[in-house]
Protein backbone atom coordinates (compact mmCIF):
# COMPACT_ATOMS: atom_id res chain seq x y z
CA UNK A 1 0.00 0.00 0.00
CA UNK A 2 1.25 3.76 -1.05
CA UNK A 3 1.35 5.89 1.87
CA UNK A 4 1.17 9.49 0.97
CA UNK A 5 2.46 10.08 4.44
CA UNK A 6 5.26 7.59 3.87
CA UNK A 7 6.55 9.42 0.87
CA UNK A 8 6.31 13.00 2.11
CA UNK A 9 8.25 11.53 5.10
CA UNK A 10 11.27 10.65 2.81
CA UNK A 11 11.01 13.86 0.55
CA UNK A 12 11.41 16.14 3.55
CA UNK A 13 14.40 13.09 5.17
CA UNK A 14 16.01 13.65 1.97
CA UNK A 15 15.50 17.27 1.12
CA UNK A 16 17.11 17.86 4.76
CA UNK A 17 19.83 15.23 4.50
CA UNK A 18 21.03 17.03 0.87
CA UNK A 19 21.15 20.41 2.85
CA UNK A 20 23.86 18.50 5.84
CA UNK A 21 21.19 19.65 8.19
CA UNK A 22 20.44 18.09 11.41
CA UNK A 23 16.41 17.53 12.14
CA UNK A 24 17.01 19.62 15.34
CA UNK A 25 18.01 22.17 13.28
CA UNK A 26 14.74 21.94 11.05
CA UNK A 27 12.57 21.73 13.86
CA UNK A 28 14.14 24.88 15.44
CA UNK A 29 13.51 26.49 12.19
CA UNK A 30 10.25 25.58 11.29
CA UNK A 31 8.75 25.68 15.06
CA UNK A 32 8.22 22.30 15.44
CA UNK A 33 9.17 19.85 18.07
CA UNK A 34 11.99 17.62 17.44
CA UNK A 35 10.27 14.78 17.74
CA UNK A 36 7.18 15.43 15.81
CA UNK A 37 8.93 16.52 12.68
CA UNK A 38 11.03 13.40 13.43
CA UNK A 39 7.56 11.48 13.40
CA UNK A 40 6.70 12.78 10.16
CA UNK A 41 10.24 12.08 8.53
CA UNK A 42 9.33 8.40 9.54
CA UNK A 43 5.96 8.60 8.00
CA UNK A 44 4.51 8.08 11.52
CA UNK A 45 2.69 11.08 11.89
CA UNK A 46 0.08 13.58 9.14
CA UNK A 47 1.35 16.65 8.62
CA UNK A 48 -0.93 19.82 8.04
CA UNK A 49 -0.95 21.90 5.62
CA UNK A 50 0.31 24.62 8.21
CA UNK A 51 3.03 22.46 9.51
CA UNK A 52 4.43 21.32 6.55
CA UNK A 53 4.55 25.39 4.82
CA UNK A 54 6.73 25.51 8.33
CA UNK A 55 8.89 22.69 7.53
CA UNK A 56 9.36 23.52 3.61
CA UNK A 57 10.00 26.83 4.48
CA UNK A 58 13.03 26.19 7.20
CA UNK A 59 14.23 23.58 4.24
CA UNK A 60 14.06 26.57 1.70
CA UNK A 61 12.08 24.56 -0.65
CA UNK A 62 8.70 25.68 -2.38
CA UNK A 63 5.63 23.46 -0.80
CA UNK A 64 4.81 23.18 -4.74
CA UNK A 65 8.61 21.49 -5.21
CA UNK A 66 8.42 18.88 -2.26
CA UNK A 67 4.28 17.70 -3.59
CA UNK A 68 5.58 17.47 -7.26
CA UNK A 69 8.05 14.93 -5.63
CA UNK A 70 5.89 13.18 -3.63
CA UNK A 71 3.84 12.74 -6.92
CA UNK A 72 6.52 12.12 -8.92
CA UNK A 73 7.25 8.80 -6.42
CA UNK A 74 3.71 7.52 -5.88
CA UNK A 75 3.76 8.04 -9.47
CA UNK A 76 6.18 5.25 -9.45
CA UNK A 77 5.29 3.01 -7.13
CA UNK A 78 1.39 3.02 -9.06
CA UNK A 79 3.66 2.72 -12.36
CA UNK A 80 1.65 5.84 -14.09
CA UNK A 81 3.35 8.23 -15.75
CA UNK A 82 2.46 11.99 -15.12
CA UNK A 83 2.38 14.34 -18.20
CA UNK A 84 4.39 17.38 -18.23
CA UNK A 85 1.58 19.78 -19.14
CA UNK A 86 -1.98 19.80 -18.27
CA UNK A 87 -4.11 17.84 -19.89
CA UNK A 88 -6.42 19.68 -22.12
CA UNK A 89 -9.57 20.40 -20.42
CA UNK A 90 -8.62 19.95 -16.41
CA UNK A 91 -7.07 23.52 -16.22
CA UNK A 92 -10.60 25.05 -17.24
CA UNK A 93 -12.43 22.84 -15.74
CA UNK A 94 -14.41 21.11 -18.48
CA UNK A 95 -12.56 17.68 -18.53
CA UNK A 96 -14.19 15.45 -16.08
CA UNK A 97 -12.53 13.94 -13.10
CA UNK A 98 -10.93 10.50 -13.14
CA UNK A 99 -13.54 8.64 -11.45
CA UNK A 100 -16.44 10.73 -11.05
CA UNK A 101 -20.06 9.71 -11.62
Amino acid sequence: MILFRQELGDVLRDARRSQGRTLRQVSSDARVSLGYLSEIERGQKEASSELLVSVTDALGLPLSFVLREVSERIAIAEQVTIPDTVPEGLADGTAPLVGAR
